[in-house]
């Protein structure tokens, strides 16, 4: 469910009318709905009442510090990939023993950082880097906890670039190789073996996958329990899809995910980790934008809009369709017209979609991008000297800025001519 809805003609974020946002910010700018942030955490960690669990949010899929302190309100952790995005969520008020740490390439300074703080595990993805944790937790005279993640070569994730579990994929430790992987941690002096952990990949709308991983990696922890192992935790990741308007996938309802997990985990004693990231935000954000320009091609109609490629990538990066809608409602005699909505960068790639079918429109009228709230913003460039967008938060009939736009001078002052020039 989003809040995001027509009142008297036009859309509404909440009780904020989009049309005031536009007029008081400018465009293009993100726009997010705390209510549908809130619903969907709650739905969400609802499904595993009962039984040991942490939701740690993945940041990545937005990171703004006013939506994390809004989750961190609610008892979410967080599962963070760099060291950027570890002070994002303790400056968001996220607990550090509620923060995992994954990521392939993490570096001895950011792990440094994590253990200074304490967070509460780390998800290793290889045994060069374990053995470099090893060597920074032994400089500081702690021990760090672990993880490994295991690769089930699992095929999960409605595009290739967001497949993560299948053997060929770089995450991971290879499945054949992840006992020898915890023996070797288990000779370490500053390591403790903590849980085990697995991601398959994102936009998952079957729960076929899961189970197949899920069963994998149990009969695992009952092979490294004997082995020794004291494996107390079992992070199975995110990944659980999102409709995005185009009725290509239906995803399975939170619920029926829980009690998947509930029902093959019962006997393994230990705590479940997710790491839900556009579950939580994808349908909790649009971006509103405006018409530039109608052009009139040969053979059909562009829609120039002021938001473009570095504003949201994902058309560009993973051919990913958006729901379109005008925010002034058409009247109910309107005809269709077949549009490329494009943005003014100089990519051909900067093409948000083609031949798709919405009332007719003018220079000055707005429209949004529906489902941006997820690998939106957090993607964002300033590609073209554009300045990155503002994202603006609603509660009820309240919204303010939670990300300004930065002006052109702000941009140039990160830069500097050399001085032999």
């Amino acid at each position: 469910m989003r809040h995001f809805d027509f009142k008297d003609g036009e859309m509404f974020a909440e009780d904020v009318a989009l049309r005031e946002i536009a007029e008081t910010i400018g465009t293009p700018c993100y726009v997010y709905s705390t209510a549908t942030f809130e619903r969907h955490y709650k739905v969400f960690a609802d499904s595993f009442k009962g039984i040991d669990a942490l939701v740690a949010y993945s940041v990545k899929a937005n990171s703004n510090i006013g939506i994390l302190a809004s989750l961190a309100k609610l008892g979410a952790g967080a599962d963070v990939v760099s060291g950027g995005e570890l002070q994002r969520a303790l400056t968001a008020g996220i607990p550090a023993d509620k923060v995992v740490f994954s990521g392939v390439g993490k570096t001895a300074d950011e792990m440094r950082i994590a253990l200074t703080a304490s967070i509460r595990i780390f998800n290793v993805e290889s045994l060069p880097e374990l053995y470099v944790l090893n060597s920074v937790a032994a400089e500081m005279d702690v021990k760090a906890p672990i993880a490994f993640r295991v690769n089930p070569d699992v095929t999960a994730g409605g595009h290739e670039k967001i497949s993560t579990g299948k053997k060929e994929n770089k995450f991971g430790i290879a499945w054949s190789q992840a006992e020898r992987a915890y023996a070797e941690a288990a000779a370490l002096e500053n390591i403790e073996i903590v849980g085990v952990d697995v991601h398959i990949g994102s936009q998952i709308d079957d729960l076929a996958p899961f189970e197949k991983a899920i069963s994998k990696v149990g009969e695992l922890i009952s092979r490294l329990r004997t082995n020794g192992h004291n494996i107390r935790s079992f992070d199975i990741g995110g990944g659980l899809g999102i409709p995005y308007g185009d009725n290509s996938i239906t995803p399975p309802p939170p619920d029926q995910y829980g009690a998947m997990v509930k029902r093959l985990t019962a006997d393994m004693d230990v705590e479940m980790i997710f790491e839900p990231g556009r579950m939580i935000s994808g349908n909790a954000g649009i971006l509103l934008s405006k018409v530039l320009y109608v052009k009139e091609g040969e053979d059909r109609k562009f829609l120039i809009i002021d938001a473009a490629m570095n504003d949201l990538l994902r058309p560009a990066l993973y051919d990913a369709y958006h729901e379109i809608e005008a925010v002034k409602a058409p009247g109910s005699d309107y005809e269709d017209i077949s549009y490329d909505v494009v943005g003014p960068i100089c990519e051909s790639g900067d093409t948000f979609t083609k031949s798709r079918e919405l009332p007719e429109m003018k220079a000055g009228d707005l429209l949004v991008m529906h489902s941006a709230g997820a690998y939106g913003a957090s993607q964002s460039s300033q590609y073209n000297t554009r300045p990155l967008v503002p994202e603006v938060l609603v509660k009820g009939s309240q919204f303010e800025v939670i990300r300004k736009r930065p002006t052109v001078e702000d941009i140039l002052k990160t830069e500097t001519v050399p001085s032999w020039l």
